[in-house]
């Protein structure tokens, strides 16, 4: 499918959230739009703007949730900092209703439990972290959790931990925009794992 019109991402982030799980997306979404594809990013922080990350990292997010605008895809990454917002019905309340506006929902590694908390994982099929499965179970027990890297799901796209937001969100590129785009997008990205340490050495 190929989408003709300015295409908004949010990206979500909040104390404790795992830098790569948000800055590997950002790094796709904003490759796609300098190669020419109509969309824009832009950060959402909770509960404020400031926000420290699980590894240290100091980031600025654009906008605050209260006051962040409509946003065709929203992205919640992961991180320890998921674990209290789960709990959180303020966050939870004002997520839900921002994810509803949305076309498509999506999630990286433990953010799956928060679209889960915010009702968009009933009956669907989800994954997360590999380390996390039984997290996403305890929040959403009424989905079909899957031990893979990315997830599609009618409007929900999910992804298994940390550097898998990286495939999902180049999935998404090329499901909006076209295959070309997307491999267009990697290619500049230079991203073609080969490290060091196999999964199976």
């Amino acid at each position: 499918m190929n989408e003709s019109k300015r295409l908004s991402v949010a990206i979500l982030i909040f104390p404790g959230v795992e830098e790569l799980d948000f800055v590997g997306p950002w790094e796709v979404f904003t490759m796609a739009r300098q190669i020419g594809a109509p969309l824009d990013a832009f950060t959402v922080g909770w509960p404020a703007t400031e926000i420290t990350c699980a590894k240290g990292l100091k980031v600025t997010a654009d906008h605050t949730l209260s006051q962040a605008p409509h946003a065709d895809i929203v992205l919640i990454p992961g991180g320890k900092g998921t674990r209290p917002l789960a709990e959180n019905d303020e966050f939870n309340a004002a997520i839900r209703t921002y994810l509803a506006a949305a076309t498509w929902q999506t999630s990286v590694c433990t953010g799956a439990a928060l679209l889960a908390r915010a009702g968009f994982l009933e009956g669907r099929r989800a994954t997360t972290n590999r380390h996390a499965l039984d997290f996403l179970r305890t929040h959403a027990p009424h989905t079909y959790i899957l031990d893979e890297r990315y997830v599609h799901d009618g409007s929900v796209v999910t992804s298994a931990g940390v550097s898998a937001g990286i495939d999902m969100s180049l999935w998404l590129v090329g499901h909006l925009f076209g295959e070309d785009t997307a491999r267009t997008t990697q290619t500049y990205m230079e991203y073609f794992p080969e490290p060091p340490y196999g999964k199976d050495s």
